[in-house]
């Protein structure tokens, strides 16, 4: 089976010849545009033999109207399918696929709307410390939040478009703002939600797409009935296992198994890493899986160590 085949039959719960994987990382900001961009991928993805692609997006919503205010948010102005954050993805991905002749199966990541109103405002790291503020904004101002927020959201519609148009698979949606001490259920299903399914609409003619839920403990039954092929999010996070979740997601695919700043696969020799892989094809044997991790690994990995990952599920068939 070709990389692409055997992610596609996965998640179409027909037999595969192994478990297929997916991993991927930031890369160093020297490489987050150009030819930089375009090679690292190029170089992560043959280095590594995932089977599935991810192309990465550091093209984030712009921050150039400041917020500094709940009231700020109402400043946004409307994003077109011309604006620089969208065509500069576009670009990458068809540069990419240009390379790969869609080799794997390609996903285009695209931020959610928590994730990208934390942009929006100037944040590009620093989200487990300040995300605090955008729930804040909410409290002290709803109407302008869910106005800029609704202007970020037909923004990433459109990326997510365009994403498919360009040629990618499916789409990688980062979906934060399930934390259990963030928002609030109502705030949740009444500003995160609606605008998280809007976006997800907008990708709606792909089967592939992966919903990836983000952060430490999370409300997962928040996230039930988003649509998403495959699922996957930080079991070791405080978060529910794989076998828990499955109460929620009993028909979705599940991607991860491994941890992705600790344990076996950072720090573990070879020989650890295969025995982990091992031990969880067999904890999931039975069920729709892709071997992955649950959210982006170091940027500094050896890629030596993904690549014994991947190839350990040649040990035998699951």
């Amino acid at each position: 089976m070709t990389k692409k085949e055997r992610v596609i039959a996965a998640i179409q719960g027909q037999p595969v010849d192994r478990v297929p994987s997916g991993f991927w990382l930031h890369f160093p900001p020297d490489c987050f545009s150009g030819e930089a961009a375009v090679k690292a991928h190029l170089d992560f993805f043959r280095e590594t033999g995932t089977d599935i692609q991810k192309i990465m997006n550091e093209n984030l919503v712009p921050c150039d109207i400041p917020i500094q205010t709940a009231a700020d948010w109402k400043r946004l102005k409307p994003f077109h399918r011309d604006s620089p954050f969208i065509v500069n993805q576009v670009e990458l991905i068809q540069r990419i696929l240009d390379k790969t002749g869609g080799e794997g199966l390609t996903l285009a990541t695209v931020h959610g709307i928590v994730a990208s109103a934390w942009h929006a405002r100037g944040g590009s790291a620093g989200y487990e410390t300040g995300s605090g503020l955008l729930a804040a904004h909410l409290r002290e101002n709803p109407q302008a939040v869910a106005e800029g927020w609704k202007v970020i959201a037909d923004g990433l519609a459109i990326l997510a478009d365009a994403c498919l148009e360009a040629g990618a698979d499916g789409i990688y949606y980062a979906a934060l703002g399930g934390e259990r001490y963030l928002f609030t259920e109502e705030e949740f299903q009444t500003y995160v939600k609606p605008y998280d399914l809007q976006i997800l609409q907008a990708a709606d003619r792909s089967a592939y797409n992966v919903l990836h839920l983000c952060k430490d403990q999370l409300n997962l039954s928040r996230y039930q009935d988003y649509p998403g092929a495959v699922i996957n999010w930080g079991v070791y996070e405080q978060n529910p296992s794989l076998q828990e979740g499955e109460k929620w997601f009993a028909d979705r695919v599940l991607l991860g198994g491994l941890d992705d700043r600790a344990g076996v696969l950072v720090d573990g020799s070879e020989q650890q890493i295969q025995a982990e892989v091992q031990r969880v094809l067999d904890q999931m044997q039975g069920r729709r899986f892709i071997l992955g991790a649950d959210c982006t690994l170091p940027t500094e990995i050896d890629y030596r160590r993904i690549r014994t990952a991947v190839e350990a599920t040649k040990k035998g068939e699951h």
